[in-house]
């Protein structure tokens, strides 16, 4: 059977490191909060809001939360947006997406101050990202990967990681943070033909594709090390990208399909809005 990664231990050693960062702010008066903008009411993001709520409610981090009605037309969206990304009582700014269709997401990334932008999303960030500029945010999602791998001992140097999807939240940033480290990175998509036979030659297998359980037994090989990075909905429940009862016991380390990454991502995310504060502040 493999050995699990928790999410919840990688968060427990954050734990430390933020509330001393967090203490030296507060000494300068500076109390980091986080606006969360949601649109709509889709239950894998009132999942990681609340998973959220309770990682800052545990650090003493202030959240403020604007939710908008999936009906709300993109002029009136872009202009409560703006007001929000304008406050000065925000430190951070957090979209959560995909938005619906009829609201132009490229017009909210080059809006959103890249000094407020905690998740990664404005094309400053994204090209400091790619850039290999430790200054920028990368999407949490992303960086909280690679805190997994790097608290369990992973060395990537020389590694062959396959990432199953290719979107700028996850995957593209991902796969830059991980040649940074310098692994040999495969990026699969609809596109890619024979993805399971990609994927039983990594070291390394992210699934970051957001369809429940298309990882299988099909897709690994023994000494596989696997990052489950999906949120899905189904029959009612929440699970992730990969059929964890199935591959679990073919792997040397996987991710659960509840509390791997995800609670990773939220101290992530308020290391993102600390960095923001302090750099505020400065």
């Amino acid at each position: 059977m493999a050995e699990i990664i928790k999410g919840s231990n990688v968060a427990a050693g954050m734990k430390e490191t933020l509330l001393s960062e967090l203490e030296k702010l507060k000494a300068r008066h500076v109390e980091p909060t986080l606006g969360i903008v949601r649109v709509g009411s889709r239950a894998d993001d009132l999942a990681y809001e609340r998973g959220i709520l309770r990682r800052f409610e545990e650090l003493g981090i202030g959240t403020r939360i604007f939710e908008f009605p999936e009906t709300m037309n993109a002029g009136d969206f872009l202009g409560e947006f703006s007001k929000i990304d304008a406050s000065p009582d925000l430190q951070g700014i957090l979209l959560f997406r995909p938005l619906p269709k009829h609201l132009d997401e490229e017009t909210i990334r080059r809006s959103i101050d890249p000094s407020k932008d905690v998740d990664g999303m404005s094309p400053l960030n994204v090209a400091k990202v790619f850039a290999g500029d430790g200054e920028g945010f990368a999407p949490c999602t992303s960086v909280a990967v690679m805190e997994l791998l790097s608290h369990t001992g992973v060395d990537l140097t020389g590694k062959n990681v396959v990432i199953i999807g290719r979107s700028m939240v996850i995957g593209r940033p991902l796969a830059m943070l991980m040649m940074n480290r310098n692994a040999t990175v495969t990026v699969c998509h609809r596109k890619t033909r024979n993805t399971p036979e990609i994927c039983r030659g990594a070291d390394i297998l992210v699934a970051a594709a957001g369809q429940a359980q298309m990882v299988t037994p099909a897709f690994v090989s023994p000494g596989t090390i696997v990052i489950d990075v999906g949120i899905n909905m189904k029959d009612g429940k929440l699970c992730g990208d990969v059929d964890y009862d199935a591959v679990a016991p073919l792997v040397s380390m996987i991710t659960p399909a509840l509390g791997g990454v995800g609670a990773v991502t939220t101290s992530v995310l308020a290391k993102h809005l600390l960095k923001a504060a302090t750099k505020g502040f400065l």
